[in-house]
């Protein structure tokens, strides 16, 4: 049985999610982790994609990006998968499967369609009750401490400018922290 091919329009954002092989537990990990943190920023910086949003799970990746013009969707995963791959067999010095075959994907179609993403990808480690609150996941684009691109202007449909503080969507409820967060005042949807 073959691949199917993904669709890729240039300028267009995606929603990805790729699992470990057999749904291991791979980026339970530390050290997996950032190595996986470490390529995803390494891509993004060699300008092959621009990187919105991401949170890494134990047995997979959710991560919200714009392929450039000059490489498509299926290139820019492929870079991910494959360059952690080789630098976690490299560390670790085994050659376990890390990432089953082919990713799946969601076209990005209006603002609204990229807050409910951005959304789905901060509360993954509260719904999996992995943290109490999105903050406190250190391996995701919630942690602020990494350095994001913001929305493309094609989704902005209510302004000139991108939403700067997260919209809780009906029907996502976290739990409540014991403290309640600062969220900062820059952040990018």
């Amino acid at each position: 049985m073959s691949t199917p091919r993904h669709r890729t329009a240039p300028g267009t954002s995606y929603f990805v999610t790729t699992k470990c092989w057999q749904s291991r537990s791979i980026f339970q990990i530390p050290g997996n982790v950032e190595i996986l943190v470490s390529i995803l920023f390494h891509y993004r910086e060699r300008n092959a994609y621009l990187l919105h949003e991401f949170v890494v799970m134990p047995n997979h990746l959710h991560v919200l990006l714009t392929p450039s013009s000059t490489t498509s969707l299926e290139r820019s995963i492929q870079l991910i998968k494959g360059a952690s791959s080789r630098e976690i067999h490299k560390q670790r010095g085994h050659k376990v499967e890390i990432w089953q075959q082919g990713f799946h994907d969601w076209t990005i179609r209006d603002e609204y369609d990229w807050a409910t993403k951005a959304q789905y990808i901060v509360l993954n480690p509260v719904r999996a009750g992995l943290t109490q609150t999105p903050l406190d996941w250190p391996y995701s684009s919630a942690s602020v401490k990494f350095e994001l691109d913001p929305m493309p202007r094609k989704y902005l449909t209510s302004g000139a400018e991108a939403p700067t503080m997260p919209v809780l969507l009906p029907g996502l409820k976290p739990r409540p922290p014991k403290e309640k967060p600062m969220l900062p005042k820059e952040r990018h949807l």
